[in-house]
């Protein structure tokens, strides 16, 4: 399966799947769509509204990968589960965190079934 993730010169890009008030703040793993797009799926607490969730996310994204508040932004799906989230710092750097936080869950979702 592909990373749900590219690399650029500024940092990454990354596909999300995003449930708002999903009882929690959380990383659930990766997910591959019907159409074969791999996704991270991200829960959060806040709503889908006002720009509440979108928050939520770039404030859950930015304290996981452990970056600034401003170095995370939506570049596209506002209004969207699905989203296009925009990392910036070292590409190598946050493919390797994104992928022990999303391996990590992942075994988790695999041992429960």
């Amino acid at each position: 399966m592909a990373d749900p993730w590219r690399y650029s010169t500024e940092g990454i890009s990354v596909a999300l799947r995003v449930t708002p008030r999903g009882g929690r703040d959380d990383i659930d793993g990766i997910e591959t769509m019907a159409n074969g797009r791999a996704v991270v799926k991200v829960r959060v607490r806040a709503i889908a509204e006002g720009g509440e969730a979108n928050r939520a996310v770039t404030e859950l994204l930015a304290k996981a990968l452990g970056v600034r508040k401003r170095d995370v932004r939506v570049l596209s799906g506002t209004t969207s589960r699905l989203k296009q989230i925009a990392v910036d710092g070292d590409p190598a750097k946050l493919g390797e965190m994104l992928r022990k936080l999303t391996a990590a869950k992942s075994d988790e979702s695999s041992d429960r079934t």
